[in-house]
Order: structure tokens, then sequence, then C-alpha cells
């Protein structure tokens, strides 16, 4: 005579093979390809007493942007570095940069022109594309999280 009883074993395991499967789906899925053209965009930063406002400019990659520079207080550059870009804005003015953002990363932007006792800190960050790795490591740690629940929750042995 057959059982038709599922062994206890199997039955606990179900849940860590889903999550084992889930963390190789988030881990190893292919990141998606950009279907549409990327609208421009304008950015305006304000530059005084050592330092961009804003200080961190995030974009999508194939982006056009335009960068509209103020200097408020004494003359200030921007120099984008990884493209090569410069701007230099004058006291009151407003000077205009425009470039394709085409290298995905994380790139420093620093002022170009001496302004003070400060100038070597006076620095800003330009983003571009979207970070995938930080989706994928909140996707992670949400498993790790549930997989720990599931590890160290009481049971009830019957």
């Amino acid at each position: 005579m057959y059982s038709t009883q599922i062994p206890v074993k199997i039955v606990r395991s179900w849940p860590w093979i889903a999550i084992i499967a889930s963390i190789l789906v988030i881990a190893f899925t292919p990141l998606p390809l950009k279907a549409s053209q990327p609208v421009a965009r304008t950015v305006r930063v304000e530059a005084r007493s050592f330092e961009f406002s804003p200080s961190v400019i995030h974009v999508e990659q194939g982006q056009q942007v335009t960068i509209e520079l103020i200097a408020t207080d004494v003359v200030h550059g921007i120099y984008v570095d990884g493209y090569g870009h410069e701007i230099i804005a004058n006291p009151g003015q407003t000077a205009t940069l425009t470039f394709i953002a085409d290298k995905s990363g994380s790139f420093r932007l620093r002022c170009s022109v001496t302004c003070g006792a400060l100038h070597p800190f006076m620095i800003g960050k330009l983003n571009v594309g979207v970070n995938l790795l930080f989706y994928r490591a909140i996707g992670l740690s949400v498993l790790a999280g549930l997989a720990g629940f599931m590890l160290f929750r009481p049971r009830n042995e019957q």
C-alpha cells in the first residue's frame, strides 16, 4: 500500500528552494535595455563658497545634459572628469554646457578655477545611469531577512 502523505523534510525544503531560486533570479537576470530615447535634461547648478548646489546630479545614459552654472560670489568653473568638458561662469552670470552622457558610472565634478583656500574640496558628482546593483542588493537583503526568519522561527513539532 502506498502512502499519500508527503514526508516532512520535503515540505520544509520547498521554501528554501524558492528562496535560493529567487536569489539566483535577482543576482543573474540580465539588465534591461532602454527601448525609448531619453529626454533632454537641464540642471541648474549654483557655485558658491566652495560648494556646488546640487552637489550630486543624476542622469540617464544617452541623455542630453545641459548644465547651467551660476557663480554667486566669485568666478567658478566645472570640469567633468571622464568627459573632459569644462565650463566657467563669472559672478552673477550664467554659463551653459551641453553634452551627451554616453558613459555610465559616477564622475567627479571639480571646480576648475582657483576660488579660494578650500578650492580643492569643491567637488560634486555626476551619476550616469540607474544604479541597478543597489536595487539587486535590496532584493537580496530582503531574501536574506526572510531566510533568517525561517531559520530562527519557533517550530511547532508534532
